[in-house]
């Protein structure tokens, strides 16, 4: 997609991790890069809050949603529902009422872009709520690229990537995840939130890309 001085991005989780590596590629293009986070004030598991923002942004050109939640983990008999629905509310219905208040406000042409990640389609004990969040995006993604065309709606699914939410993590033990991977994946290297950012970038360039779930993983998926 050509982009002029009056394209409008919004990237929702845009202020760490890989938003703000999406954020600042698509700064260096022509036209505004805005972001918004809970850091700033936005709420995305507020339905009212989130088509509160679009209305004041509008006209937008292109959305893309990275926000996360730090989903519980453990055994499906285990984990606590409350803790579960938490994580759901954030990222599965954060991205919902995100496309769906963007939709109202986005240019011909323009696009929304949503975030899922490998669990989706890898079957990892104790990792269910990520799995079930991460596949429910996928598959309500390919219903609103039908029901929101000509928009164009796609994933991206990321595998283990480098960033601020592994932050709370020991920095040593951090490093032996990331070297792991390292040897492990077919890439030969864990993730960095620039990996991704060219992703999400060919989803909005790409104008005959719609309903796609874009797997940048390493080779995860594939081990």
């Amino acid at each position: 997609m050509t982009f002029t001085n009056d394209t409008k991005t919004i990237v929702i989780g845009g202020t760490s991790g890989i938003g703000k590596a999406v954020a600042s590629a698509l700064a260096l293009r022509p036209g505004s890069v805005a972001t918004a986070s809970r850091s700033t004030g936005l709420d995305v598991t507020d339905q009212a809050a989130v088509a509160a923002y679009f209305e004041a942004q509008s006209p937008v050109d292109h959305v893309v949603f990275t926000a996360g939640s730090a989903a519980p983990g453990g055994a499906v008999t285990d984990v606590s529902i409350d803790a579960a629905k938490q994580a759901f509310d954030a990222k599965f219905w954060g991205a919902i009422a995100t496309a769906g208040a963007a939709a109202k406000h986005i240019r011909p042409g323009g696009s929304i872009t949503l975030t899922s990640g490998f669990l989706a389609r890898r079957t990892v004990p104790g990792t269910y709520v990520k799995t079930a969040m991460n596949a429910g995006i996928e598959a309500v993604a390919k219903i609103l690229a039908k029901e929101l065309a000509p928009i164009r709606v796609n994933v991206i699914s990321p595998g283990l990537t480098d960033t601020e939410a592994h932050a709370g993590m020991d920095a040593e033990a951090r490093q032996t995840m990331l070297d792991r991977a390292a040897r492990s994946l077919p890439a030969g290297k864990a993730g960095a939130p620039e990996d991704l950012a060219r992703g999400y970038l060919f989803a909005i360039d790409n104008a005959f890309v719609t309903g796609a779930v874009i797997d940048i993983d390493g080779g995860a998926l594939i081990n």
